[in-house]
């Protein structure tokens, strides 16, 4: 599901079953990246999914990239591996205006 940065952020803040996914390159997340988050590269392929398969699918996850694309796709990707709550950042860290670390 597509979430607005205020939807996201406010929905994040609420959810006491929350994890935040990053599922940009390493060289992306060396430039910054939101507080807390798990990185997850989506050019790992089979090794992506492999990570995503691991997770705790009773967990609710709030997924960013660098523009929306990227994670839109992992969203996709986590549906189809039976996870039932992942929201995607509409235009993603490039458009994030909260806390970097």
């Amino acid at each position: 599901m597509n979430l607005t940065q205020e939807d996201w952020v406010s929905q994040y803040e609420a959810d006491d079953n929350a994890v935040i996914l990053d599922v940009r390159t390493e060289a992306e997340v060396n430039e910054g990246m939101i507080p807390n988050a798990v990185n997850i590269d989506i050019y790992e392929g089979q090794g992506f999914i492999d990570k995503l398969a691991a997770l705790d699918k009773s967990k609710n996850y709030y997924v960013y990239c660098r523009s929306g694309a990227r994670s839109a796709k992992a969203c996709d990707v986590m549906n189809e591996l039976g996870f039932e709550n992942a929201y995607n950042l509409l235009g993603g860290f490039l458009e994030w205006d909260g806390e970097v670390v």
